[in-house]
């Protein structure tokens, strides 16, 4: 999924355009005043899984949400054996 910063100039000019990538393309738009990010345009998708995600469940939430991809697993198992492993008597529990 592409990424666009554009400053809000830029986003006033082009908001239509940039309103129809972001709902039909997936394309995200973080909107940039003198070189900070401010805010983001985003499809209702995402913007539905963030406040899902907000709810509290944090990472494991998040990933409930995402297409089931292989290596985004294998990598989510080697951070909890990491975490694990460094624990050292905390609980890292998900």
């Amino acid at each position: 999924m592409k990424t666009l910063k554009v400053p809000v100039a830029e986003a006033k000019r082009r908001f239509s355009a940039y309103v129809s990538g972001s709902a039909h393309a997936g394309r995200r738009v973080i909107i940039t005043k003198r070189g900070q990010p401010v805010a983001a345009l985003v499809n209702l998708e995402d913007l539905q899984s963030l406040e899902q995600a907000s709810c509290g469940g944090g990472l494991a939430e998040v990933a409930r949400h995402w297409p089931a991809d292989a290596a985004f697993s294998r990598a989510v198992d080697r951070i909890y054996a990491e975490r694990q492993r460094e624990a050292a008597g905390r609980d890292v529990s998900l």
